[in-house]
Order: C-alpha cells, then structure tokens, then sequence
C-alpha cells in the first residue's frame, strides 16, 4: 500500500469536500421528547469515486462522484425502526462552493449557520440544529491514521446539542438530546470488503470516547477520548469482546453480535454497551450493516458511570444469495427513488459533471 503524505487538518476548509475516493459526512444522536419518549437517529451523506470504490453495482455509473445516503430514526421503547436509503443524490451544483458547509442534496439540507461546528439538518425525517460545545476531536491526535491497508483522516464532533423536530407516524415531535459527527475521507478505499466494528460513546459526565475494531487478518485497535474540559487521550491498547445477543437478519441471513464489553486499560474504563433495538440492519445494494444506538453501563477510573451512543457493525457476511438480495431490494430502491427515469437522469449527471 502506497501511504498518503500527511497534511495537517485545517478548519474551516477541511469540513469541506475532498478529492478522494471515499468521503462521508456522519450524525447520529440520541433525542428525548417532552413525554419522555426516547428515539435514535443517523443520517449519512457518502462521496464517492464510482471506478475506486470497488461497489459492484456503482462502478459503471459514469459520473466522476457519486452521491449517496443513508438514514435512520427508531423509537427505542416501541422497538420502531424506519429507515431511508438513496442510492443516487442529486446535489445542488452551489454545495461545497461556500465558505462554511452548505450542501443540498435530494430533500435534504445539512447547511453550517453563522460559525463552524453549527448545523441545520433537515430531510423528511429531522428538522434539527446542532450546535457544537466542545473543540473537535482529532482521531490519533493528528487526525490522521493508518489502518494497514490504507490510510484515512478522521475527526470527531463529539458533543453537539441538538433541539428540533423528528417526524413520527406523520407527525413532528420536539426532540432535545446530544448528536456526534464523523467526518472522514480516504484513497486506496476498497469498501466491499472492509470490516469493523465502532462505537460512538457520550457518557454522564462529559467524557466522550470513539473506539474501534478494523480489518479482518490484520486488526487495527484505537480508541480517542476527550473530557468536558477539551483535554484528550489516545490509545492502541483496547479489548472489545462480544457477551452474545446475536440478531440473525431475515433478509440477508446476516449475523450480528450485539452486545459487547469494552475494555481500555490506559483511560481506567470498563463498560458493557447493548442495543436500544436488535433489528436495525441497513442494506445498500450488495453491501449490509447494523447500525444504531446504545445504552452504556460500568465504570471509569472506579466509578460506576452511565451513558448513551452508538454502534455500527460492517463486514458480516450474508448468508443468502446476494444476487438475489441485490436484485429484490436495491432495484427496488432505485424505482422508487424520486426520479422519473434513473438512466436519463444519470445521462443528464454525467454531461453536468464532465
């Protein structure tokens, strides 16, 4: 593997689009309603370089970026898991031109407000304003990682207040609670069989930790944490251990474990994290993931300690045809996609773009 020369991260400039094969732009929070209702969200807007992300079903689309993204909204006390994926995006030609973060794409708005770090999110589930109360976190304290078989940038906005509206059953329910970002990007990307296991972690007392598990052979550890006084720790030495829970999905006959204990000698912490809702598979053409949010119990530095997050789950193998599966649910999303012909609309995209 060819490695990438390091350039340091730069904001505002670095929010925005990269020329590289693979970009996203992640939230995810987990929102309380006036009634107590508790409900978790996620909302994903990908980036990428159709001939280099090695996507079966993306690779001979002629346009030089492709657009695409994924959404989710569960009622964690009811079990109700409602989720969005577009597997084409038309973005307005003016996104990534401004100054701050201003992308409109589909129904979808993410535009940056007044400062860095202030969103406004709004597509047909969540009418939602974040706002960033704490500096971010840069993974690997550079912002930079190598992951043995290729290299990313990646930083976190671990803490934004969130207030707005969710839609639930055609109805607009106020919501306040706390959301994360993910911003990363990178080359020699070869997503179909990329694997890993992360997890988002706000806990009770300000500190808010991002770790993972990638690679299949050759693993990658890390885990990056920042205190509610901006002070951060980084660390290669971590064990994340399943407890069982296994949810085996119906469509894909994929298993995943849920439940898992999380163990990070150099920041004293112990903490078991299980799911809100076991059936919270996405699946985007041949590709399928589990993704969504968690409760955390245990301890830090001694202390019992509590906290919410979230979990994503990529790489476990579908046990039924995915040919089949390809074929019954990502047509499907394409004909039902708001266009009125896929083709001629990717025709009318690709002359745009050339």
């Amino acid at each position: 593997m060819k490695k990438e020369k390091y350039q340091p991260i730069k904001f505002p400039c670095d929010e925005q689009k990269h020329d590289h094969s693979i970009e996203w732009w992640y939230f995810n929070g987990n929102l309380k309603a006036k009634d107590g209702r508790a409900f978790s969200y996620m909302h994903t807007l990908f980036a990428a370089k159709p001939k280099e992300v090695k996507i079966p079903f993306l690779s001979k689309v002629p346009l030089k970026t492709l657009y695409f993204s994924h959404s989710l909204l569960t009622d964690n006390k009811k079990h109700q898991f409602k989720k969005q994926i577009s597997p084409l995006c038309l973005v307005n030609p003016e996104s990534f031109t401004k100054p701050l973060l201003w992308v409109q794409y589909d129904n979808t708005c993410l535009i940056e407000e007044n400062k860095p770090f202030n969103y406004h999110l709004v597509n047909d589930l969540l009418d939602l304003n974040l706002k960033l109360i704490k500096k971010p976190l840069l993974l690997n304290k550079t912002g930079y990682l190598d992951l043995k078989t290729k290299t990313t940038y990646y930083y976190s906005l671990t803490h934004l207040a969130t207030e707005g509206l969710i839609k639930v059953k055609g109805q607009w329910l106020n919501v306040r609670g706390f959301s994360w970002m993910d911003h990363q990007w990178a080359q020699n990307s070869f997503v179909r069989g990329d694997k890993w296991t992360w997890f988002s972690l706000q806990l009770e007392n300000g500190t808010d930790i991002v770790c993972f598990i990638y690679g299949d052979k050759a693993l990658t550890y890390h885990a990056s944490l920042i205190d509610k006084n901006n002070k951060t720790k980084f660390t290669d030495e971590l064990i994340i251990k399943t407890r069982g829970n296994k949810f085996i999905s119906q469509e894909t006959g994929s298993e995943y474990y849920l439940d898992y204990e999380i163990i990070i000698p150099a920041f004293d912490l112990n903490l078991l994290v299980k799911p809100f809702n076991k059936k919270q598979e996405m699946i985007f053409g041949t590709i399928n993931y589990w993704e969504g949010g968690i409760e955390i119990k245990g301890s830090l530095k001694g202390k019992k300690i509590k906290g919410q997050g979230f979990m994503e789950i990529v790489g476990s193998p579908m046990k039924k045809n995915a040919l089949n599966i390809y074929l019954n649910k990502f047509k499907k999303e394409i004909l039902n996609h708001p266009l009125k012909s896929f083709s001629q609309e990717l025709d009318r995209k690709f002359k745009a773009y050339k």
